[in-house]
C-alpha cells in the first residue's frame, strides 16, 4: 500500500510540474475537458434527476402531519448539495471516465506505445497523465454544479407531484436552511474527486502488464480502488469542513 501511495504521489507531482512549467499542450487539456466534462453531462443529468426524484419521494413518504411541508424542500436541498450531487457524480465518472482512462493507458502500455513515446523523447506523463488530471480537477466541480441544478429541479417537480408541495413552499424550505458554505463544500468535494479519479486510473493504467487479460485486471482493480477512495474521502469531509 505504501509503495502504491508513493507511486501516486510521484505521478501527481510529475503531472503538477508538467502543468506549472507549461510543457503540457493546451489542445490536450481541451480534448480531455470535452471527454470528461461535456460528454459526461447526459449521464450526470440522469443521475442527478434520479437522486432528486428519489429524495423527494422518500422525504414525502416520511413526512407526517406534525411536520410542515417546507421541511421537504430543506431536506432535499441539503441532501443534494452536500452529498448526493458530488458523490453520485463521482460514481458516474468512475464508470465512464476512470475505467476508460485505465483501459486506454493499459492498452498503450501492453502494446508498447508508452515505450515508443519514451523512444521519441516524449514524457508520457506530460502527454497522457497531466491533461487528464487537470481536466478532471477543472471539469468535475462544473459537473457538480450542473448536478445541483438538475437534482433540485427534479426534486421540486417530484415533491409537487408526490407530496403536493408547491414550488413556493419547496423554495421557502430550501432558502430557510441554506448556507452559502454548503455550495462551496460540494464544489470542494467535486474537485477532490475529480483529481483522484484520473490520478488513480492513470496510475493503474501505466502499471498494466500481461496483455488483454492484464488490461481487464487493471481496469477492475482501478474501479474498485477509485470507489473505495471516493467513499473513504467522502467520510473524512464532514469532520474536516462541516464542524
Amino acid at each position: 500500500m505504501l509503495r502504491h501511495l508513493g507511486g501516486l504521489s510521484l505521478l501527481a507531482w510529475s503531472s503538477a510540474l508538467a502543468v506549472v512549467t507549461g510543457r503540457m499542450a493546451l489542445r490536450d487539456l481541451v480534448s480531455q475537458m470535452v471527454v470528461i466534462g461535456v460528454q459526461s453531462v447526459p449521464l450526470v443529468s440522469v443521475i442527478a434527476a434520479a437522486s432528486g426524484i428519489v429524495s423527494s419521494q422518500q422525504g414525502g413518504y416520511q413526512l407526517t402531519t406534525a411536520l410542515p411541508l417546507y421541511i421537504l424542500g430543506a431536506a432535499v436541498t441539503s441532501g443534494i448539495v452536500l452529498e448526493l450531487a458530488p458523490l453520485m457524480t463521482a460514481i458516474g465518472l468512475i464508470g465512464r471516465v476512470g475505467a476508460r482512462i485505465t483501459a486506454e493507458l493499459g492498452t498503450m502500455k501492453v502494446s508498447e506505445q508508452i515505450d515508443a513515446l519514451h523512444a521519441l523523447g516524449r514524457d508520457p506523463v506530460v502527454v497522457l497523465t497531466a491533461p487528464r488530471i487537470l481536466a478532471g480537477l477543472l471539469a468535475t466541480p462544473l459537473l457538480v454544479l450542473w448536478a445541483d441544478a438538475v437534482g433540485l429541479g427534479a426534486g421540486m417537480i417530484s415533491a409537487s407531484l408526490a407530496a403536493n408541495v408547491t414550488r413556493e413552499t419547496f423554495l421557502f424550505g430550501a432558502r430557510l436552511n441554506w448556507h452559502t458554505w454548503d455550495l462551496f463544500y460540494g464544489l470542494i468535494k467535486g474537485a477532490t474527486f475529480g483529481f483522484m479519479i484520473p490520478l488513480i486510473s492513470s496510475y493503474m493504467g501505466l502499471l498494466t502488464s500481461g496483455g488483454a487479460e492484464g488490461v481487464g485486471r487493471s481496469t477492475t482493480t482501478a474501479v474498485v480502488t477509485m470507489i473505495m477512495a471516493v467513499f473513504l474521502s467522502d467520510a473524512v469531509f464532514p469532520p474536516l469542513l462541516l464542524n
